[in-house]
């Protein structure tokens, strides 16, 4: 008999879905050109809002994984061909389909002998929860007994880690190249406790990065006590602005440090990754603001028609969106930019580049969500295409 659904992750997990294409559907006001370019001041103000009020997208997603499957339900050998079944077909379908459609295919497919293909940027999202696991075998055990107080402990090691992308800017002293104490110049990294230009293992590696959103699951399935609504939102709601404004000002002030009063600006990718500082998953803002919305969202016990008849549906084949989704958000995205123009010049004013973000998401949402859900229904292979 299968388990009983927990109902909040599955919402949880459409809500993330359709935040992942507001990300998506941002990117091309910060990013052209070279690799970096933003058009007007307004513009980028709107990318860092809507950027930053969505980032924690993927940490849901991670959340919602250590949740449902961590610790282990099942012997490793079945673990991972539950798992192969259900990321890695879909994920092959998809890497050749954009292989064949963006770019160069020969170069591509050779390309692919070594990462995903970089037009589409967002399936590094399958190679991270891939590693993730593979170390989830490891962890069960612990996992199986660790007690509230240790779990806390080693959260709050991660949770400072989070600080470490914020100090290493603050450290290096300059944006994009940076010279460490070793007096070789790393890219946007200056080298903290025990790391240096031939050392990136030092004393925080094996705590930082995405692991922390598994224990975070681990967290709120094993000990995290029911609050009532007026609990939830005193500490979701200061969580969640205190992560936006270190998001959102980050991205900003570095925006305009780079731009000196005039726009447009642009530059190299390196650009663009630097302005994304505060944005990064590992980083404390996304984190807080991920915390806020597991709170918010764990409150959500509506199981009725429209769950069962939309969301849930949708729910179950948000991994086919997530890996669909950029075919159909880049035509949109060109479809309302030659429509409603680019930036302050455009139709509406300072207020198009804001509607043109959120049409192409809800229009990708909506599209994706009516496509992924009718060809799971495909028997025998619906599932090895939409997940």
């Amino acid at each position: 008999m299968d388990k009983p659904r927990e109902i909040w992750v599955d919402w949880m997990r459409v809500a993330a879905c359709l935040m992942v294409m507001v990300v998506h559907a941002t990117e091309p006001f910060y990013l052209g050109g070279d690799g970096s370019l933003i058009l007007t001041r307004t513009d980028a103000f709107w990318a860092s809002f809507f950027d930053s009020l969505v980032r924690c997208c993927v940490p849901l997603f991670l959340v919602a994984s250590g949740y449902l499957q961590f610790p282990l339900h099942y012997p490793t050998g079945e673990f991972f061909r539950r798992r192969a079944v259900r990321i890695l077909i879909p994920f092959a379908v998809w890497t050749l389909v954009y292989a064949l459609v963006w770019g160069k295919p020969v170069q591509n497919f050779k390309d692919l002998l070594f990462n995903f293909n970089y037009a589409a940027g967002h399936l590094w999202f399958v190679y991270m929860l891939v590693g993730i696991y593979l170390l989830m075998p490891l962890l069960s055990p612990w996992a199986e007994r660790v007690g509230r107080k240790e779990l806390l402990f080693y959260l709050g090691i991660w949770l400072f880690t989070t600080l470490i992308p914020l100090i290493r800017d603050w450290a290096g002293g300059a944006p994009m190249v940076i010279y460490g104490p070793s007096g070789l110049p790393r890219q946007s990294l200056w080298p903290l406790w025990g790391e240096a230009s031939w050392n990136a293992y030092g004393v925080f590696y094996y705590f930082s990065g995405m692991i922390g959103y598994l224990l975070l699951g681990l967290y709120f399935r094993k000990f995290a006590p029911a609050l009532s609504w007026g609990r939830t939102l005193a500490v979701a709601i200061p969580f969640y602005l205190a992560g936006f404004a270190i998001s959102f000002w980050g991205f900003l002030r570095r925006a305009f440090e780079t731009a000196q009063g005039a726009f447009p600006v642009g530059g190299l990718v390196e650009k663009a990754v630097w302005w994304e500082t505060t944005w990064c998953n590992d980083t404390l803002g996304v984190a807080l603001m991920t915390i806020a919305l597991i709170l918010i969202f764990r409150k959500i016990t509506a199981d009725g028609g429209f769950y069962r008849r939309i969301l849930l549906p949708v729910s179950k084949a948000s991994y086919g969106m997530y890996l669909a989704h950029l075919l159909v958000l880049v035509a949109f995205s060109g479809l309302f930019r030659h429509a409603l123009g680019v930036g302050e010049a455009g139709s509406l004013g300072i207020w198009t580049t804001p509607v043109e973000i959120l049409l192409t998401a809800l229009c990708t949402f909506v599209t994706t969500a009516v496509a992924a859900v009718w060809v799971r229904k495909i028997p025998l292979v619906g599932k090895w295409i939409a997940g």
